[in-house]
């Protein structure tokens, strides 16, 4: 994809904007949008760091910070594997290591969830290989659904699930 302005570089920025329900998308070259970047609400960056927008999500200032960190007496202490605090992660808006998730969880969670949308990682199946991983995931899916349908006492709706839930799983077996 080109350059909506010069028509001559690839595109890499792409900005999208949603004003009273308009949307408008401008695909630009990095010297366009460096051209065009004031007429924007928001600045553009050359490096844009993922890490300070990670931090304002843990609502942290990363502009006001000094180099030095602070205490932050409703952050948890350190992490025995790391040694990371809360600020340090909330600065850099990177946990220290695999451990972290469990050490600073009651911050990290909900940062997961409005970030993600869940704090739990099922990530993507390539539809090549692990039809049977897909499988599972659909029987699991039905089976959630053959429950609210028993709770709701439609008996039918559910009997047809339980059927397919058996069909799929004959198909796994074989």
């Amino acid at each position: 994809m080109y350059c909506d302005e010069c028509k001559k570089r690839p595109a890499t920025v792409h900005v999208t904007k949603i004003i009273n329900g308009q949307k408008s998308e401008v695909n630009l070259c990095e010297e366009c949008a460096r051209a065009h970047h004031k007429e924007w609400s928001m600045a553009y960056d050359d490096n844009f760091p993922i890490n300070k927008f990670l931090a304002g999500l843990l609502g942290f200032d990363a502009g006001k910070a000094t180099g030095s960190v602070s205490l932050n007496l409703h952050a948890p202490g350190k992490c025995e594997h790391c040694g990371a605090n809360y600020n340090q992660i909330s600065q850099s808006g990177r946990l220290g290591c695999h451990q972290c998730y469990d050490r600073f969880q009651d911050k990290v969670e909900p940062l997961l969830r409005r970030v993600q949308g869940s704090n739990r990682h099922t990530g993507k199946v390539p539809k090549r290989s692990g039809g049977s991983i897909r499988l599972q995931r659909e029987i699991q899916s039905l089976r959630a659904k053959l429950q609210q349908h028993v709770n709701n006492e439609e008996f039918e709706q559910a009997a047809r699930l339980r059927d397919q839930i058996r069909e799929l799983e004959k198909g796994m077996a074989e």
